[in-house]
């Protein structure tokens, strides 16, 4: 088997389509199901099962998968390395994530991590949208994703480490000014300022929602939360957004900001291809955002997993 066979396998596994795999790499489909065979061959089982539409990987392919992609992360990871050695380099880390996370989350952990580590390279891929993030793990553009964490993503693993409530952000003049809180309901009667539909956070928010009988009357769309607080502080309408997001641009825009009762907060996290082959400067980057003072201690996950 070779090295090619292997990054093949674990394409199409993740993909579970033959055709979707050869266009990606501009090659023929049977090309692809020559490496499959091969490696099939060699192990004498096999890995995926062929069908109508796509492939299923076999319980023998999905434990050589998980073997594989642990391994094969580690080999490449020893492999640019060396390079980085041979080219006298001190190394380098990419981070994948949204522009207002990084402002909101990162820029006191940038400031830290560049101070500690001068000679290694930090290269921020900024994504407007989570499947951005994740392609660019997938293309190895980067070492970690900061991403809202959801539902299980194939070939990559995920960590929680920030839980943050959803908060209503008004005008400072909105008619509900004397409340502490708002309820659910309450959100029935606002001009919606939305995220665009590729946002999971966005997804996530309505999804709960619904499941609670509320569909938000959308006033006009935007690109990032940040733009949604500042049109709300010029009377455009009403955003709901984190509450870290609105907690910074408070001092900034004239607004009020409400914490909404019984809805579930969103989940922020790192994401990466396989944790245990992150290099040391990812993880020592992961522990410094653990202790980032620009995020409240009680928005942070106690018992995270990011440093197992």
């Amino acid at each position: 088997m070779t090295l090619d066979d292997l990054d093949i396998f674990i394409a199409v596994c993740q993909a579970e389509n033959l055709s979707a795999v050869a266009r990606d790499l501009g090659c023929t489909q049977p090309a692809v199901s020559q490496h499959i065979t091969r490696l099939e061959n060699e192990l004498g089982t096999p890995l995926l099962e062929r069908r109508a539409r796509g492939v299923s990987v076999t319980p023998a392919g999905r434990l050589f998968y998980e073997h594989v992609v642990e391994g094969l992360g580690t080999l490449k990871l020893g492999v640019r390395q060396v390079r980085q050695l041979q080219a006298g380099e001190a190394g380098a880390l990419g981070i994948t994530t949204g522009s207002t996370t990084i402002r909101h989350f990162m820029t006191d952990v940038v400031s830290a991590f560049r101070e500690r580590y001068p000679q290694v390279q930090l290269q921020f891929h900024s994504a407007n949208s989570h499947r951005r993030c994740i392609d660019a793990l997938r293309n190895e553009q980067a070492d970690l994703a900061f991403v809202t964490m959801g539902t299980p993503i194939r070939g990559l693993e995920q960590r929680p480490v920030v839980e943050m409530p959803w908060v209503l952000v008004t005008p400072q003049s909105a008619a509900w000014s004397e409340k502490d809180t708002v309820a659910l309901q309450d959100l029935k009667r606002i001009p919606y300022i939305r995220l665009k539909e590729s946002s999971t956070s966005q997804g996530q928010l309505e999804s709960l929602l619904l499941d609670a009988g509320i569909h938000l009357e959308t006033s006009t769309t935007v690109d990032d939360w940040d733009t949604a607080i500042l049109f709300a502080s010029m009377g455009l309408g009403c955003a709901v957004t984190p509450a870290l997001h609105a907690e910074h641009l408070a001092q900034q825009h004239s607004i009020a900001i409400y914490p909404i009762e019984s809805l579930p907060p969103v989940v922020f996290g790192w994401a990466s291809r396989r944790w245990k082959s992150l290099p040391k400067v990812a993880r020592d980057f992961i522990e410094m955002f653990a202790g980032n003072t620009s995020i409240a201690p009680h928005y942070l996950k106690k018992n995270s997993e990011v440093n197992r």
